[in-house]
């Protein structure tokens, strides 16, 4: 049954005319008997929205106990390791295989319930864990004492995807991992953040490996029931419901809610009786069905998303888009601003893309997700009329070339179009995404096309073993990843080599631990003889080298690197006195034949007499393979084809627990890299899809693993312990775990584009949108004349140490304010920044309509010929040229 009460959740400034205004004075959290709630003080223009917080009890629990459920239907226990004390003492076991409080508060016995009531240290435990709860939600958290007067109220993050914890399965893989991991952060900083995703019937699938290698897929059912999900309710009381039009009908979706801590996950869902057959199919399966059933299921994420902000009263002015799937929600965003202000959807799209955030992953343009025009439009021309557009300028919005009508839609060119400030997940990746965005601004320098980058970075409490959260907590203390980490360095740095050792030491022990119990398991479900299985068990060394890799098996992450020479890899792992042992994991996709066939060859592989034992393939990778793998393996290794792995995260979840990295140059490691804190492979250059290069790349790893990683691992003094190793893992704890940290990410995507963002929203929506009117009016202007704006002559006087520039040019209808007259020389050195000097107004040229002369001088420090004058256009308040790409250059 359902039970709780009707709470104040939250004050809302209504939207009029002036939208815009912060609708949040302060921020204070409050635990109630039912769970916990943010409360917003703010003025009031429509009134108070409440929350109904339900529980879903699956059980009488005895009074002395009841507070399991609180805990149980918060997933803060996800990153706690006071919860894995707890919920082991509940069911180790359950608790070990499932990671899931709900389920196991479903599945044990009452007599176990009663038993525990009666138990005084468990209940001892219980308070601590509620008291410690409690006391981390009232406490002011990183954004209250830093920002808590800033413009920013809330921001919205949609995802299709989340990973938070085994216990509600509904991601794939690293674009899941990191919305989970920013959650998880926001509610560590405090930050005001509301996740927006869909409830999948099924998640990703789950993987067995038969007997011939051949990957298996099964997909069990997401029985809501058995998830730390509760259904969001209105303030009626009633389950909140919302619709999005489908062609020809209403597509209903049911409302759930997550608690991560002080932060909330609302979850969509299909699976409603007044839906068809098929449409309560859109949510059945994340990434499953065809071509249309993504579309439907992104158009469900995006529009019925912003609708359930709307329902429940959130004053999000900053919204986060993770990927071009969720570019929908601009879309609806821009829908309710056209209402509200009373604006067309040009002014409505100009107020609404300033509060816009959109992180592209994607290293290909082939991964983009694009629909046919045959079947787009039908789904188009239904929200045309909501958008009171034609269907040829909606279909522009996701088209390279407007006039294209065959061309599909791209999402991610909707998502682009639809942001202020936009941004790909490593350096690396920042300028291959403006090669791949580049197509949108004709004759613009790939320089100047407007992505910036936020590194991804992981969630270090959920990754960190145990024994690693001790020993930091021993240097840094027990708060370290809550603020803005200064004592990282400085406590760490304290620590003995000795103690560093045996905190690795005792890593390796627990994963090789985890690794033969798995073993057991995946023998037994695959009918394999005892006595095989125990040789495998027992196979495996605690004393000996353990390398770890876990990936989605596909060609351009390379996960066969290691088999390029078979022979010579088997060596490497037989090396006398120097043992190396190699667990790996990872899933090919179900259409990905090539990623099975390696998967086979694996298998192959591990079955010669020579290896049997030393390389382990991990079934089934999910976050408790993952959680397992990051906190055992000595040196984790990544071998994605450059530049294709856009950041990757896997390797960064080593760094608190003392791996060490061993990686291509690609990505995250591209940045982090340096001698003194592991390896790499590979020249920093892109060779793409090329054998010859694999090949020589694979040679490169295996020197490395002779020749420099054995060698470090294996020389030891007189106490046994390899100093040279311990002084790389200890440079890359301090220097790298801080640095790839969500803690820092949260940070920088607050300070950098957050509030930056609720700024620009603020400015353009106030005052009866102006400046978005103003935008659109400046916008016409330039559409309507700059085919006829064009240069006259150019002249370069030379004089000393200057040069003296001067150009004519004809502006048509424009006003000198509307445009920007530059001096434009490429980058004289890889990675370096174009020149760029503002040339000015001298005059008006005699006899000429809107003629003008324009003037620059600047340094002697390369050839006159180098430099070439353009026209660009310019707004106060616009950014180019992501508002308006038009350019012209000097012939």
């Amino acid at each position: 049954m359902y039970c709780g009460t009707m709470v104040n959740f939250l004050s809302h400034e209504g939207w009029s005319p002036g939208v815009g205004q912060r609708g949040a004075k302060e921020i204070s959290t409050y635990v109630m008997d039912d769970g916990v709630f943010f409360y917003y003080h703010g003025s009031l223009n429509k009134g108070v929205i409440f929350m109904h917080l339900s529980r879903y009890l699956p059980r009488k629990l005895p009074p002395e106990i009841s507070g399991l459920a609180e805990l149980a239907m918060d997933m803060r226990w996800s990153w706690s390791h006071g919860s894995d004390r707890l919920w082991r003492r509940v069911d180790a076991q359950m608790w070990d295989s499932t990671g899931n409080p709900w389920f196991i508060l479903e599945s044990i016995s009452q007599e176990k319930l009663e038993e525990l009531a009666q138990d005084k240290s468990f209940l001892q435990e219980l308070n601590k864990q509620l008291e410690n709860r409690k006391r981390s939600l009232k406490e002011p958290a990183w954004f209250q004492k830093v920002h808590a007067d800033g413009p920013l109220s809330a921001v919205a993050y949609f995802s299709m995807e989340f990973g938070l914890g085994e216990a509600l399965p509904i991601y794939s893989g690293g674009l899941g991992i990191l919305a989970g991991d920013q959650l998880k952060t926001a509610s560590d900083l405090g930050v005001p953040l509301y996740g927006v995703g869909l409830l999948y019937q099924q998640g990703y699938f789950r993987q067995a490996i038969d007997a011939f290698g051949n990957q298996l897929e099964f997909y069990p059912y997401n029985d809501p029931v058995m998830l730390p999900v509760t259904p969001l309710m209105n303030e009626k009381g009633d389950w909140l419901l919302v619709e999005v039009e489908l062609p020809g009908r209403k597509l209903v979706l049911k409302t759930w809610q997550v608690r991560i801590g002080r932060i909330r996950l609302f979850l969509l869902d299909s699976n409603d009786p007044r839906n068809s057959p098929r449409d309560r199919g859109i949510t059945s399966k994340l990434y499953g069905g065809g071509e249309e059933m993504r579309l439907q299921q992104e158009i469900a994420l995006g529009i019925g998303g912003w609708k359930v902000l709307e329902a429940v009263g959130l004053n999000c002015n900053v919204c986060h888009l993770n990927e071009g799937h969720a570019a929908f929600a601009a879309l609806e965003r821009t829908r309710s601003f056209m209402r509200l202000a009373e604006c067309s959807f040009k002014v409505a799209l100009n107020c609404v893309r300033a509060g816009n955030v959109f992180t592209t992953h994607t290293p290909v343009d082939a991964a983009f997700d694009r629909y046919p025009a045959s079947m787009f439009d039908n789904y188009a021309r239904c929200y045309c009329k909501l958008l009171d557009i034609g269907l040829d300028e909606f279909m522009a919005l996701g088209r390279s070339d407007p006039d294209n009508q065959s061309e599909p839609f791209n999402m991610a060119y909707l998502a682009m179009r639809s942001s202020l400030f936009i941004n790909g997940v490593s350096r690396l990746h920042g300028r291959v995404s403006r090669h791949i965005f580049a197509t949108l601004f004709p004759r613009w320098p790939e320089d100047e096309v407007p992505i910036g980058h936020v590194t991804n970075a992981v969630h270090v409490p959920s990754w960190e073993s145990p024994e690693a959260d001790r020993l930091w907590s021993q240097a840094s203390g027990k708060d370290r990843w809550f603020g803005t980490l200064e004592s990282i360095e400085q406590g760490l740095g304290r620590l003995s080599d000795e103690e560093l050792w045996e905190f690795r030491v005792k890593g390796r022990l627990q994963l090789l631990e985890f690794v033969a119990n798995r073993i057991k398991w995946q023998h037994a479900a695959s009918g394999i003889d005892l006595e095989t299985s125990k040789k495998y068990e027992n196979a495996l060394d605690p004393n000996a080298l353990t390398l770890g890799f876990a990936r989605r098996f596909t060609a351009y992450k390379r996960p066969n690197l290691l088999l390029e020479d078979p022979e010579r890899f088997a060596r490497i792992l037989n090396i006398p006195q120097r043992p190396v042992q190699l667990i790996i994991s990872g899933k090919a996709h179900p259409r990905d034949q090539v990623g099975k066939e390696m998967i086979r060859k694996w298998h192959n592989f591990m079955r010669r007499p020579d290896v049997m034992g030393k390389v382990i393939f991990i079934q089934d990778y999910d976050m408790i393979v993952a959680r397992r793998l990051v906190q055992g393996v000595d040196v984790w290794i990544n071998m994605p084809r450059r530049p294709w792995e856009a950041s990757g995260t896997s390797g960064m979840k080593v760094l608190v627990n003392g791996g060490i990295n061993l990686s291509e140059l690609d990505g995250w490691w591209a940045e982090a890299y340096s001698p003194e804190v592991g390896w790499s492979i590979g020249d920093g250059k892109e060779h793409y899809d090329d054998p010859y290069w694999d090949a020589r790349e694979a040679n490169e790893l295996y020197e490395r693993l002779e020749q420099e990683v054995i060698p470090a691992f294996y020389d030891r003094d007189e106490h046994g312990i390899p100093r040279k190793w311990v002084s790389m893992m200890k440079a890359s704890m301090i220097k790298l775990t801080p640095e790839f940290s969500s803690n820092r990410m949260l940070r920088q995507y607050v300070e950098e584009y957050y509030v930056p963002c609720a700024l620009a929203f603020r400015r353009r929506a106030t005052s009866n949108a102006r400046v978005g009117r103003d935008i659109l009016d400046w916008q016409t202007a330039i559409d309507a004349h700059w085919k006829n704006v064009y240069f006259g002559n150019l002249k370069i006087d030379s004089a000393n140490d200057r040069y003296l520039f001067e150009i004519q040019v004809y502006l048509d209808g424009l006003d000198l304010d509307m445009i920007s007259v530059e001096l434009f020389a490429e980058p004289q050195k890889m990675d370096g920044d174009p020149e760029i000097w503002q040339m000015h107004f001298r005059q008006r040229l005699a006899g000429s309509v809107n003629g003008f002369l324009f003037a620059v001088e600047i340094p002697k420090k390369r050839e006159a010929s180098d430099y070439t004058p353009r026209i660009i256009p310019r707004h106060d308040e616009a950014l180019v040229p992501l508002e308006n790409p038009r350019i012209l250059w000097f012939k």
